[in-house]
């Protein structure tokens, strides 16, 4: 039963992994490939490519454990677990607070208050999202120090004086785990507060445009009820994958393989696979080069041989 299990999770796996590769791998090329012919770039699609860059990463490192997990656990030594561990702290690291950038950047550009400071955080949006994202670095040291210290106890726990090694061992142990809930939980709030505060600018202008006695889908109504769905789906894919990594986390040292370890990691590879496609559908030139992409597909089924090249025709529509 449990085989049969397996197979089915390792299907589930595989189809997300490949599908997570291939959103984010389209937002990095149609990106780049409009950044080369306009030789610049938006802050948006800056963070949207680095976003996806990070969750490549993460799937690959998502993927190497599975594999080292549940189909060859002789491939997981200490040194493997330990590299596999640090690429997992950094691509998450990158991943989660790309994300809250993205949201803080939906905020501050659309949402509209009388604050005057406010006023002045829109106004210096691009600077504030990238103090936001440099700061944060300062949780990935203090996370990956831990790391270190952490494997380093490991390997000399049976040296010297064994009871305060295991003091030592479990004082590391709980540091590591409480760094991880903060560096989790502290951006899942600030991505939670701007959607918040992003309803609340919604509710106030369809007050506004109510008294006015203009109707309520005008555009400012349409981009932020798109942004709200964008981060709403963020938020509560992210819940499903902190509660996955908290349980993989606290037994990552103790790694069991079974049925219900192979539900969770399952799920870890939801969050960066399906999210991806959420941000191609809520961005108009993504969703516009997807849309193109498909209709290429569709006419290259359909025709007999010859070679046909997708992405050459899809660039020229000047859709990008």
């Amino acid at each position: 039963m449990i085989s049969l299990l397996g197979n089915i999770f390792s299907i589930l796996a595989m189809t997300e992994f490949v599908l997570g590769n291939f959103a984010n791998v389209f937002i990095a090329l149609v990106n780049c490939i409009d950044w080369a012919k306009k030789q610049k770039i938006s802050c948006t699609d800056g963070i949207l490519t680095a976003l996806a860059v990070s969750r490549i990463a993460l799937l690959w490192v998502i993927s190497l454990n599975w594999y080292a997990t549940f189909i060859n656990p002789d491939f997981y030594g200490a040194e493997v677990r330990t590299t596999v561990y640090i690429a997992w702290v950094v691509s998450n690291h990158f991943s989660l607070w790309f994300a809250t950038g993205l949201s803080i950047l939906y905020l501050l550009k659309i949402a509209n208050f009388s604050s005057l400071f406010f006023h002045h955080l829109k106004w210096k949006a691009v600077r504030v999202v990238l103090t936001v994202l440099l700061g944060t670095s300062v949780f990935l040291v203090f996370h990956l120090a831990v790391v270190s210290l952490e494997v380093k106890v490991q390997t000399n726990a049976y040296e010297g004086n064994l009871t305060w090694k295991t003091k030592l061992r479990d004082i590391v142990h709980l540091s590591n785990k409480t760094i991880f809930t903060f560096a989790n939980f502290i951006p899942f709030t600030m991505s939670l507060t701007a959607l918040l505060l992003l309803l609340f600018s919604l509710w106030r202008h369809l007050k506004k445009m109510q008294l006015s006695g203009k109707g309520s889908r005008d555009a400012s109504t349409k981009v932020h009820v798109r942004a709200m769905q964008t981060m709403t789906s963020f938020l509560l894919l992210f819940v499903i994958y902190f509660l996955v990594q908290i349980i993989s986390v606290w037994s990552f040292y103790t790694v069991e393989i079974n049925s219900d370890g192979m539900v969770f990691e399952t799920l870890g590879f939801l969050y960066p696979s399906s999210h991806s496609f959420i941000l191609i559908w809520g961005n108009k030139k993504l969703r516009q080069a997807i849309l193109s992409l498909l209709w290429q597909l569709r006419c290259c089924l359909k025709e007999s041989g010859g070679p046909c090249v997708i992405w050459q025709k899809t660039m020229s529509l000047g859709k990008l």
